[in-house]
């Protein structure tokens, strides 16, 4: 006898969704986890009414509950039957629609029943369609992206005039008389140009890869360069005072010998004027004793040799008047400082890298920094319609639009950051004299350290904003938000206010609207972040000074009305 085959689904739990664990069976005749109907009905003892989870059939007084040893003999043979470990649709797989309880990996989606199927069920599919063709394709989760939500039938016909995908009944319909196409015909006709679009970007990667690796060598040379010159100027400076020292300690030697000449000198004078004075009264007194004597024979011989005045010293022999005096050494050295402090000013300031101070004044002076700027497609929320060739955003909710998923789309605010950055740089690396290398009058791939752009805001609750590209986009918190992290600041606008917000502190302005018209002007380099209300005159609304660690993206977040990049 064949054994019989069983499905964990037909053995699952409809409480908590997986194998019945100690299982017991209700009067209605199903069955589920002891603890999980135990779980329900405590919450309705109040009631004094028990219901059957599934079927609603209500029970008084409340039935005693048994193990059923039958499905529970069942259950631990199903738990020894491993299925393999990819079975199960896990994080980024498409679930098949059929399963219950924990769903199985798609293999395939039928573009008819609009369903995805696992292996089992897609055998169950193809034995209940037997014979009728049914379009399957590789499982995908955007089987709703595929449908027409007017006529709720396959896109499988591609519209040339208005450059979209519809149904047959749409080609009936509001696109009669309209240049159209088969889907396939369609991929077969871009499929051509797709060879052309690699080689084109293979090139640019190749050309990209050139300039990566030109650019790294040429910070290393920069970066050995400077290590070069500051190990240069140590030893510049080094030997420089050491010769300081050594004419520290010249000058030193030269005022102590001058000094101890001019001393000695003096000390020689000292020494015959104390001599001089010694004997002039020596003699003195010796007269002063004469006078007095009475013999007038040995007062006229003495006085004779008395009154003979003693060799002089010449009074006007200076010892200091042949030297150079102090004042001469000090000012020399100080002269010798100054200059040395006015050299070393003036030499720095030449050789010091910094930017030209931008004073900008009337509308043309910022125009000269006015770059095109477009949306990202890939980053706008589905809650945003483009328009105007990517340069208009406006708010559609409740009504979402049909973009395909993206890793750096806004999930949940409705948020858009621009292509174009503000790349921090005094000259753009991709162009050569004002002529990029792409061929472009103006580099679409950066706008360099300055930046100015005009934005037209109609009615509504906006945000214009600058953001790092590293802001997240997954998330419904202030990750994400322009304005209420790090990553970001930004001006609110409304009909009747200003404020300002950056890492979740907003401020207020007192500047008052008097023109939907806003300009931003932005000096990576410098750290400024302005903006203006234009009208007939520029007139600043609030200015940040600030560094900015990272290239810098245009944003916007449109809560309601719309946007356009003038």
């Amino acid at each position: 006898m064949a054994e019989a085959r069983f499905s964990q689904d037909e053995f699952m739990c409809s409480v908590c969704l997986d194998l019945l664990k100690d299982p017991v069976t209700i009067s209605c005749g199903h069955s589920y986890c002891k603890s999980c109907i135990t779980g329900c009905w405590d919450q309705e003892d109040q009631m004094r009414v028990y219901s059957c989870p599934q079927c609603r059939q209500t029970f008084s007084p409340r039935p005693a509950l048994a193990k059923n040893t039958l499905i529970a003999e069942v259950v631990e043979k199903l738990k020894k039957t491993k299925l393999p470990a990819d079975c199960y649709a896990g994080a980024g797989d498409v679930q098949c629609d059929v399963c219950t309880g924990r769903k199985h990996k798609a293999v395939k989606s039928c573009l008819v029943c609009l369903n995805s199927y696992c292996q089992n069920h897609l055998q169950q599919h193809e034995s209940w369609f037997k014979g009728k063709r049914h379009n399957l394709t590789d499982a995908t989760g955007r089987l709703q992206e595929m449908i027409c939500q007017t006529h709720d039938k396959l896109l499988e016909v591609f519209c040339r005039t208005d450059q979209k995908f519809i149904c047959l009944l749409c080609m009936m319909d509001e696109h009669k008389n309209h240049d159209t196409v088969s889907a396939a015909a369609q991929r077969t006709e871009k499929q051509k140009r797709l060879k052309e679009t690699q080689r084109s970007f293979q090139q640019r990667i190749q050309q990209r890869e050139k300039d990566l690796q030109q650019l790294r060598e040429a910070v290393e040379a920069h970066k050995r360069s400077a290590q070069t010159a500051v190990e240069d100027s140590e030893r510049i400076f080094t030997e420089l005072i050491r010769s300081i020292e050594r004419s520290r300690s010249e000058a030193t030697q030269r005022i102590r010998d001058q000094e101890k000449t001019a001393v000695s000198r003096a000390e020689g004078r000292l020494e015959r004027l104390e001599q001089e004075i010694n004997d002039l009264r020596r003699r003195d007194a010796e007269l002063e004793q004469l006078s007095h004597t009475q013999d007038h024979v040995h007062f006229l011989q003495s006085f004779q040799s008395l009154s003979a005045p003693p060799e002089s010293t010449d009074v006007n022999d200076n010892p200091f008047s042949s030297l150079s005096s102090f004042d001469g050494v000090r000012e020399s050295v100080r002269q010798l400082r100054d200059k040395l402090e006015d050299f070393c000013k003036e030499e720095l300031k030449k050789k010091k890298i910094s930017d030209r101070v931008i004073v900008l004044r009337t509308r043309n002076d910022f125009l000269q920094y006015s770059r095109p700027l477009t949306l990202d497609m890939n980053t706008v929320n589905k809650r945003l319609r483009l328009s105007e060739r990517n340069r208009e955003i406006t708010n559609t909710f409740p009504k979402l639009q049909p973009y395909p998923d993206h890793h750096d789309r806004f999930y949940c605010w409705e948020q858009v950051l621009c292509r174009e950055s503000v790349c921090g740089e005094s000259v753009c690396r991709e162009s050569v004299c004002g002529e990029s290398v792409c061929g472009e009058s103006v580099c679409r791939e950066s706008v360099c350290g300055r930046c100015y752009w005009e934005i037209e805001c109609s009615g509504g609750y906006v945000y214009i904003s600058v953001s790092y590209k590293s802001i997240s986009r997954k998330g419904s918190g202030k990750e994400c938000l322009f304005g209420s992290n790090d990553q970001s600041l930004s001006l609110i606008c409304s009909s009747s206010s200003y404020s300002f917000r950056h890492n979740n502190i907003e401020t207020e302005l007192p500047v008052k609207p008097i023109s939907g018209r806003i300009g931003v002007y932005v000096d990576h380099s410098a750290g400024t972040l302005s903006f203006y209300s234009v009208s007939d005159t520029m007139s600043l609304i609030h200015t940040v000074q600030t560094t900015f660690t990272h290239t810098l993206y245009p944003g916007f977040r449109v809560y309601s009305g719309s946007v356009k990049l003038c």
